[in-house]
């Protein structure tokens, strides 16, 4: 039995991934910039932003800092503008809560992160909470899932790593944790072979946290056919 239990945010808490690219779409526009969506998702299972296309294209760091805060205030409208919730992801985290220790990872920054929870109830339910600024390396290096651990005091053994990307999945991969990738339909044709679990929703949390020594049959069983993750 898995004893904690440790979650990415964005993807698999709430549904932000697509609005965050589109923010960084349009801050992109506005300097002539077409935002390639496939080497977008290349590159952020490799940890790499978007700025990568922008200085690809000889955009200089002025106008690449002026659009990141571009970017940010557009993230931020979509935050408070748009619905984000993932359906069941309250009822799975209230049944988990009674067996397990739980904590969000995120690389979200403290402020976009506090406006998506302002007025939810998910980090009720968390003992902390770490965001991008609580650690120096982000994922897909170990460091944010070992900070983790050490926060509880826990071995890799006894925790499980919840993701939907695969930069989020190389770091709990790195970190020694086993990881369950939950279906999202933006992180979708991300490369997740090395995934423990692969599951289409937080409601099946349940059934491996509590078994903790599936066979591979039962393994495979916990994979949603028809998910192409």
């Amino acid at each position: 039995m898995k004893r904690y239990v440790l979650f990415d945010n964005d993807g698999v808490l709430v549904d932000t991934e697509g609005w965050y690219y589109q923010a960084g779409e349009r801050a992109l526009a506005e300097v002539g910039l077409t935002l390639d969506k496939d080497r977008y998702l290349r590159d952020m299972g490799r940890g790499i932003g978007i700025w990568a296309q922008a200085r690809a294209t000889g955009i200089d760091e002025q106008t690449i800092e002026r659009q990141r805060k571009v970017r940010d205030e557009y993230y931020q409208e979509y935050l408070r503008t748009e619905a984000i919730e993932i359906e069941g992801v309250i009822e799975a985290l209230t049944e988990l809560a009674e067996h397990v220790r739980m904590a969000i990872v995120t690389t979200a920054k403290r402020a976009d992160f506090e406006l998506i929870h302002e007025h939810r109830q998910i980090t009720d339910l968390m003992e902390f909470v770490l965001v991008r600024e609580d650690y120096e390396r982000a994922k897909p290096h170990p460091e944010p899932y070992l900070t983790a651990l050490r926060y509880f005091r826990a071995a890799e053994a006894d925790a499980l790593v919840v993701e939907d990307s695969s930069r989020g999945l190389r770091s709990a991969v790195a970190a020694g944790i086993d990881c369950a990738v939950v279906y999202n339909e933006f992180t979708a044709g991300q490369d997740f072979a090395q995934a423990t679990y692969r599951i289409g929703s937080l409601a099946e949390l349940h059934a491996i946290v509590l078994a903790g020594q599936e066979t591979t049959a039962e393994a495979d069983r916990l994979r949603p056919q028809g998910h192409p993750v």
